[in-house]
């Protein structure tokens, strides 16, 4: 298993990069920071290029931290935030289905972030080599709430919500 998780963790850390550089610098068929940007107003989160820059900032540097299994805690918290903005603002009124436009894909990352944290980085991974793997179900909820709270403060500072009227306590208002 040790080869699998390193495996999982290079890959989905990799391709979290990738997402980041779509939003950052336009590669792989991105918008960019203003393409992106555009996107992000019509979701109700301003001012949209800011916010593209910084979500591709946490995708981009979350995902390459993930893949080297450096600091993964908060690799996975910064991508557990992005994941969780992204099914609030574009996915959750669409149903589970990606099909539909749904929020599966998002929470499937979330579930994968969690289970990493939880598991932690691997042998093979800069944490295990500098000796400073955080790993364990308390790391995993740490990192969960800090990406979901995360969430929620950009979520209402992006629309102009006051403190306490964001997703979090939307859900459970």
């Amino acid at each position: 298993m040790r080869f699998g998780l390193s495996t999982l963790r290079v890959v989905a850390g990799a391709l979290f990069a990738g997402h980041g550089a779509q939003k950052l610098f336009g590669m792989f068929g991105g918008g960019g920071p203003d393409g992106t940007g555009q996107f992000f107003e019509m979701l109700g989160l301003r001012p949209g290029r800011q916010m593209a820059q910084a979500a591709g900032a946490a995708e981009f540097g979350g995902g390459t931290l993930l893949a080297a299994g450096l600091a993964t805690p908060l690799a996975a918290s910064a991508l557990t935030g992005t994941m969780a903005t992204a099914l609030w603002t574009a996915h959750k009124d669409n149903g589970p289905w990606i099909t539909e436009n749904g929020y599966e894909y998002t929470l499937v990352n979330i579930a994968l972030l969690f289970a990493l944290t939880d598991a932690g980085p691997g042998k093979l991974s800069l944490d295990h080599a500098l000796g400073r793997e955080r790993k364990g179900l308390g790391w995993a909820l740490l990192q969960l709430g800090a990406g979901l709270g995360g969430s929620a403060l950009v979520i209402s500072k992006a629309r102009g919500e006051p403190a306490g009227s964001g997703p979090i306590q939307a859900a459970s208002g």
